[in-house]
């Protein structure tokens, strides 16, 4: 004799309003046919996401003429450049701390073809940059503006100032 069918609890309706977290090592949190990973062990971030999440940790902190090491902010709080290596420095990666040398420090990369972490130039006409962001998605930069201001992000793809200026991005070689 076979066993009648045991009903099922339906299935939770999500709302797009409230989403739930998911642990990471989950099955529902992972891609069909995905192995499972055992709890704690998290997917490693690609080095530009590493630069840029580091990037993104300063929001806040002030702007330093001079400012910034790998180690954080010196002087008070960074410089864009300064910035720029602190946040490569988390990925693995030393640059130097100037913009113009930054600007040569990395692969070109079109604007069409950015990902977070590259290093995206302003100004300078014909010479050496003069501004560098770490970009993040979407046109969005992350970068220590000027004097008396503080680490931001801003739209510069929107932006009639920066797009006017833009000279370019870099994506830095990882060794």
């Amino acid at each position: 004799m076979e066993r009648p069918p045991v009903p099922q609890e339906p299935a939770p309706v999500e709302r797009p309003s409230a989403p739930r977290r998911r642990d990471p090592g989950s099955p529902q949190s992972r891609k069909s046919g995905s192995p499972a990973r055992p709890l704690g062990i998290q997917r490693r971030l690609s080095p530009g996401r590493t630069a840029a999440a580091a990037a993104l940790r300063r929001l806040g902190t002030p702007y330093a003429w001079g400012g910034g090491s790998g180690g954080g902010p010196t002087r008070g709080g960074f410089d864009c450049s300064g910035l720029a290596l602190h946040a490569w420095s988390k990925a693995g990666v030393r640059l130097a701390h100037y913009t113009g040398s930054q600007f040569r420090q990395g692969r070109r990369v079109p604007f069409s073809r950015l990902r977070a972490g590259d290093l995206v130039f302003f100004g300078g006409g014909s010479g050496d940059p003069t501004h560098v962001g770490v970009y993040l998605k979407d046109g969005t930069m992350v970068h220590a503006p000027k004097t008396g201001d503080v680490v931001r992000t801003v739209d510069f793809a929107d932006s009639p100032y920066y797009r006017a200026r833009y000279r370019g991005a870099v994506r830095p070689s990882v060794r």
